[in-house]
């Protein structure tokens, strides 16, 4: 389908094909040999992009963590080890060094910490854990409803742009067809016309060769 300016405001469209209506394919099995082979014979679509089509962006340029652990994720890389040494209480090896007391201590004190937050957050997660996963089910539901309303709403007004294209099309075709028929009617019409001058032309000079004829013998 093409357009054609003609000096209006709004271009013309001519359709050089109706997929929903043609089917010369189906008649003609020799027409899709043809094509397939016309097809196969055209070469392979170029790799290179348009040079219209922008670069790939750089993600996480302005966060190196976030571009290695992307990094790390599109070569199919094991996320490394957790380190559980900070969870465990391991004693000065030297018992004398009082550097290495002050290291444990500091140690003891930091993981008391964490076992205090640790319990803060699950007294927290046991009183409002229940109703804020509730709650995020129930924008879920939601989310997940409008996202399948607007699919089925997409989904008819294709059904329904395609329907219309088909009678559209349907009715361009019966229109042409039509208009063919009509087309090699008269044809005919005015082959047999030009057969039946022709006959004619050849009978009115056989009858002027007779008039002469006659004329002669009087």
């Amino acid at each position: 389908m093409s357009s054609v300016t003609n000096g209006t405001a709004q271009p013309s469209m001519i359709y050089d094909s109706l997929p929903y209506y043609d089917n010369e394919l189906e008649q003609y099995p020799i027409l899709k040999q043809k094509v397939e082979k016309e097809l196969a014979r055209e070469g392979k679509p170029p790799q290179t992009l348009h040079p219209g089509v922008p670069p790939e962006p750089t993600l996480f340029a302005n966060n190196p963590m976030l571009q290695a652990e992307l990094e790390r994720v599109s070569n199919h890389r094991l996320l490394p080890p957790l380190d559980t040494t900070r969870y465990q209480l391991p004693a000065p090896t030297t018992p004398e060094s009082e550097e290495e007391w002050r290291k444990a201590l500091d140690n003891a004190r930091a993981q008391l910490e964490h076992q205090k937050t640790r319990h803060l957050n699950l007294a927290l997660l046991q009183q409002y854990g229940s109703n804020a996963w509730r709650i995020h089910n129930y924008l879920n539901e939601a989310a997940a409803q409008n996202i399948e309303q607007a699919l089925e709403e997409l989904k008819n007004l294709t059904t329904e742009v395609n329907r219309d294209r088909k009678n559209y099309q349907t009715r361009l075709g019966t229109q042409l067809t039509s208009l063919e028929t009509r087309w090699t009617e008269l044809i005919s019409s005015i082959l047999q016309i030009e057969m039946a001058n022709v006959a004619l032309e050849v009978e009115i000079d056989r009858l002027n060769k007779r008039e002469v004829e006659l004329a002669a013998a009087l």
